[in-house]
């Protein structure tokens, strides 16, 4: 076949949205990141996004980050202004679902296209280095003494932070309904007040805190792993005494609306950059842990998520 023959059919192709997978590559995405810049989701969307570039499947990533309702805010925008787009993705996680449990939005997630979980991450709870409270148990005993005098910062309301605090609460013996948490609509904006004495005890992924831990601007005081974090001496929320562990994962998702060969052609490039130099830099960076998963899996994972995080939230009190 010619080459302006091959080139013509390929444009035929494109008119009718039957191209091959394939031919997604070298695309202009788009990044939704439903959060302020300096977090989680703003760490991992811009990760992701030089991993796709690096793998060669992607042109270009134009970030746009839009905070707020635990991403509820991000989500709606994602979804109302990107329908059929086959280059528009958009980074969510436990976080998201814990907030459309808790603030139940007009727009759901069922309503974009879920195609893989990324990474998973557990909480570590720190204290600035200034404080008078020294370990867990400081905060827990104050807690009991005055609920409403420990500030809990984090994420929005529902995140993994947030279910943590409560289930921690009720560990102690205290109604979860008073503990007095302050959500953040960024990671930025939660460690500036955690840095500034403006919240009792953070919480959030380690990455976001290692440089003030490894600086002695934070103190690590627990996390909410099942076993201590590798090379790392902050004790599990378990091993003090309190029944406490709920991981924090992350992935992406599609539009709403793209048809099943877009879904599969973004699935691939996903794929493609997980297995890039620059992700792995990224997991290694930030301690992420890898945890892959797609297709009717991932659905799967995260009808399962909702109802699992749901019951806690019940049984914590929250809700």
């Amino acid at each position: 076949m010619r080459r302006d023959t091959f080139l013509k059919s390929l444009a035929a192709l494109a008119a009718a949205g039957v191209l091959p997978s394939t031919a997604f590559a070298s695309a202009n995405l788009k990044m939704m990141i439903p959060a302020n810049p300096g977090g989680g989701w703003d760490t991992t969307g811009r990760a992701l996004g030089k991993a796709l570039q690096d793998a060669g499947v992607a042109t270009s990533v134009q970030y746009e980050n839009k905070g707020g309702a635990a991403g509820a805010i991000g989500l709606a925008q994602f979804v109302n202004a990107s329908k059929g787009d086959g280059n528009a993705l958009m980074v969510m996680g436990a976080v998201m679902l814990g907030g459309i449990i808790t603030g139940k939005p007009p727009v759901n997630l069922s309503q974009a296209t879920p195609l893989a979980r990324l990474t998973s991450e557990y909480n570590v709870f720190v204290l600035p280095a200034t404080s008078p409270l020294k370990t867990m148990k400081d905060v827990v005993e104050q807690m009991k003494k005055d609920p409403g005098s420990v500030k809990w910062g984090g994420g929005s309301r529902g995140s993994t932070e947030h279910i943590a605090a409560a289930m921690l609460a009720r560990e102690a013996g205290v109604d979860a309904a008073k503990i007095n948490y302050v959500p953040f609509r960024g990671g930025g904006e939660a460690t500036a007040a955690i840095l500034g004495g403006n919240v009792t005890v953070g919480g959030s992924g380690y990455s976001e805190f290692q440089q003030y831990i490894e600086s002695g601007k934070m103190r690590a005081v627990a996390v909410t792993s099942p076993t201590r974090l590798k090379g790392l001496d902050i004790p599990t929320l378990k091993e003090l005494g309190y029944n406490v562990e709920i991981g924090n994962w992350r992935g992406v998702y599609a539009a709403a609306g793209v048809t099943p060969e877009q879904r599969k052609a973004l699935t691939d490039m996903i794929l493609k950059a997980t297995k890039s130099k620059a992700w792995a830099e990224a997991l290694e960076k930030n301690g992420w842990t890898p945890a892959l998963l797609t297709g009717p899996a991932f659905d799967e994972f995260v009808d399962r998520e909702f109802a699992t995080l749901r019951a806690t939230m019940v049984k914590s009190g929250m809700i």
